[in-house]
């Protein structure tokens, strides 16, 4: 810490840069503007154009709260949100979160259980673009740059990966559709790989794309449900007849063993290609027996 100053921290500082303390005070207030967001984003919900422009004011608030608290109680660059590599990173979620959902609807309709019926007008498209982007920007901020970031610097990776996938999941629960398996399965298949990204990059832009682009192929494109939540029909009239645990049922196809399949299998491949990289870390009690066997 104290990487942008030479002065020495006050002792209140020094209380509020403890990993548990940042981990309270960052991931309390970007939650509650993740709930905030939710609420204005939905109450706008009859005016597309209106609720979009309060999910962006609303990202840019969340985002400017995680670069100031970096700066000025970490002290440190926000390397998290680095923008030379931002349009890169983003455009690579957002293909690969895309291609991911696609993917599982093509095994659908091959196993005779998602079928086109029509379409809808491009402007049933419009709506869900709000809520993709409160959710991939928030979420991440929360779940991965909040609690993932902290708790792996205290405990590892691995420990990290557990705990914010297990947090991530069940938090869905809170959502009106919600289903204990969906948020089991999804603590799986879409903490595993949400992590894997912050991992892999040690920025929130990849996967903050996968989130964007998942959420919004599902709902803006083949009318799904997401995470158990309320959607409005996209793009696609489906006719989905199949059991729970192909179809995801009342969660969304997050809550299907097909999804599962492949976005942990996804994940695993991002989470070894970080490995790969060395970007896994160690408990602190480790990183310390390491230091003192230099020392010595």
């Amino acid at each position: 810490m104290n990487e942008l100053t030479g002065t020495a921290p006050s002792a209140l500082l020094r209380i509020m840069q403890s990993a548990p303390v940042r981990l309270v005070l960052l991931g309390g207030i970007l939650f509650l503007v993740m709930g905030v967001s939710s609420g204005y984003v939905a109450s706008a919900a009859k005016t597309p154009l209106l609720s979009i422009l309060t999910a962006v004011g609303m990202a840019i608030v969340g985002l400017a709260i995680y670069a100031a608290f970096v700066h000025f109680v970490e002290r440190r660059p926000v390397s998290e949100l680095a923008l030379a590599p931002l349009g890169r990173d983003l455009g690579i979620g957002l293909l690969v979160g895309s291609v991911l959902y696609t993917a599982c609807v093509l095994i659908l309709m091959l196993l005779g259980i998602y079928r086109i019926e029509g379409l809808n007008p491009a402007s049933f498209m419009l709506p869900a673009v709000a809520m993709a982007l409160s959710s991939g920007f928030l979420e991440e901020l929360v779940f991965r740059g909040a609690l993932f970031r902290i708790v792996e610097e205290m405990f590892g990776s691995w420990v990290s990966i557990i705990v914010s996938s297990f947090v991530f999941g069940f938090l869905h629960l809170l959502n009106p559709k919600a289903t204990l398996l969906g948020a089991l399965l999804i603590s799986v298949e879409a903490g595993l790989l949400l992590a894997a990204a912050f991992m892999l990059t040690r920025r929130l832009w990849l996967g903050i794309g996968f989130h964007i682009s998942w959420n919004y192929t599902q709902s803006g494109i083949f009318s799904g449900v997401v995470s158990g939540g309320d959607s409005d029909p996209g793009l696609v009239k489906p006719m989905i007849e199949g059991p729970d645990l192909l179809t995801g049922g009342s969660f969304g196809l997050e809550s299907s063993l097909i999804a599962c399949l492949l976005c942990t299998t996804a994940g695993v491949i991002v989470l070894i290609k970080a490995i790969k990289r060395g970007n896994v870390v160690l408990p602190f009690w480790q990183r310390a027996a390491k230091s003192d066997q230099r020392v010595s």
